[in-house]
């Protein structure tokens, strides 16, 4: 059954992107044991920095992988290029990164709204982030073409081993080495490191069909997959964007407590998120399969499969916010301050009911993506960028931070609504002309 074929790539994928969620996590569980809410802020200003870092190596890495599926399944020449093509340009465009890291860290921060309280605490922490972009970025695309290679248990183990490294050197690096938040940033910095010597335990092996081709780097290719990965950088980016313009609204509502508390929110929300990617990415291998053999009941089984998985994600999210809100606020709340937990129990509970709607629309647009329709998903993913932004600035002014936690769902509802009845138009007016 093309559902148990299914569950064999998603399963894999949900625990690969659950541990990758770990690498932020972790660093905010420690930076706020050891530097209080000064360190909890300086953590959630450079959230966008890991957004974006993660954006691009995603919309690379993934849709390089998805490309290459596709075209594979087709019997398209040049497939075997995409692999090489997406590493060569992911190292030329980590250069960018690491040239802000070395030589414009503390620019960087300012831009982001640390004052120099903030600053002081967070620009090891940045340079770090920012020098080690390109093990970010690399991860993405070995991981994704090994899963997309029929490894997807090798995909999954070398993400997960990535954030247990992380987790165990947070604490080593920080406490028994004395090293502070810089420790934070090495052990994650070096995380992905882990992750891509697993990955080569499928690269050396009999069951490889990837070879690393030397070529001048192909900018036509580049684009192609990039059409397909559109998805995967949105789902990346949206979670920085998002850190960012709420972070400058938080600022001018209620200072740095406010940014610490959406930073208990946001790095909670980063598990969701990342557990609905992974069913959105998941699907990607056998739906891309699927479309390449023009099986449309195949295709029809998989997307409400997928969909029944990450609304009871969605649905589990949400009870367990409800259920435990105080304690997970308390955890990140070493201060015992009682202005953050209030607002971080709240931020919470409002913020996570935007997952109910919020996984519809990323496992459609993850479909959409991995059949082949990349401007119905670009368009899904670009608007849940741009809907959140809007929210958030319209919906702070009118009810202030209840404004602000409530933009996600707000946005999350209405693009569901719209894109629903564009597509139920779209099928209407397909019935239509075959009818004509």
């Amino acid at each position: 059954m093309v559902e148990k074929q299914l569950l064999k790539y998603i399963m894999p994928n949900m625990l690969a992107t659950f541990g990758t969620s770990c690498y932020v996590l972790a660093d905010t569980f420690f930076v706020a044991a050891a530097s209080c809410s000064n360190g909890l802020t300086a953590l959630n200003l450079t959230l966008p920095i890991y957004g974006i870092i993660f954006a691009i190596g995603s919309m690379i890495g993934i849709g390089s992988a998805t490309r290459y599926s596709l075209e594979h399944a087709t019997g398209l020449p040049g497939n075997e290029k995409h692999f090489s093509n997406s590493i060569i340009w992911t190292i030329l465009v980590s250069l960018i990164f690491i040239t802000l890291g070395i030589f414009f860290p503390d620019t960087v921060l300012r831009m982001l709204g640390a004052d120099d309280t903030i600053l002081n605490v967070g620009l090891s922490y940045t340079k770090i982030v920012l020098c080690c972009a390109p093990f970010f970025m690399l991860n993405y695309t070995f991981a994704a073409f090994v899963r997309n290679d029929g490894s997807p248990n090798i995909a999954m183990a070398a993400t997960l081993s990535s954030g247990i490294f992380n987790i165990i050197f947070d604490y080593v690096f920080m406490f028994p080495a004395g090293m502070g938040i810089v420790g934070a940033a090495l052990a994650t910095g070096l995380s992905p490191i882990v992750s891509m010597m697993i990955c080569m335990l499928h690269f050396l092996s009999g069951k490889n069909n990837i070879r690393f081709i030397k070529n001048i780097p192909s900018i036509k290719k580049l684009f192609s997959a990039c059409s397909l990965g559109i998805v995967a950088f949105v789902g990346e980016i949206s979670n920085g964007l998002t850190t960012m313009v709420f972070n400058f609204i938080l600022l001018s509502l209620s200072g740095n407590i406010g940014v610490a508390a959406y930073g208990i929110v946001a790095n909670t929300a980063l598990v969701g998120t990342a557990l609905l990617n992974g069913v959105s990415q998941g699907l990607q291998p056998l739906a891309s399969k699927m479309y390449g053999q023009s099986n449309k009941e195949a295709q029809k089984r998989i997307y409400t499969c997928s969909l029944i998985i990450g609304l009871i994600i969605a649905a589990i999210l949400v009870i367990s916010v409800f259920v435990f809100a105080e304690l997970l606020v308390y955890l990140f709340n070493s201060d015992n301050s009682p202005e953050l937990a209030y607002h971080g129990e709240i931020g919470l509970k409002c913020y996570f009911v935007g997952f109910l709607f919020a996984a519809i629309n990323i496992i459609r647009a993850g479909f959409y993506s991995a059949t082949a329709k990349s401007k119905e998903s670009s368009a899904i993913a670009f608007a849940r960028i741009i809907g959140i932004v809007f929210f958030a600035f319209v919906l702070s002014e009118i009810f202030g931070m209840t404004g602000v936690w409530i933009a996600f769902p707000v946005s999350e509802l209405v693009i569901l609504i719209v894109s629903t009845l564009l597509i139920k138009i779209a099928d209407i007016r397909k019935n239509l002309s075959k009818i004509s």
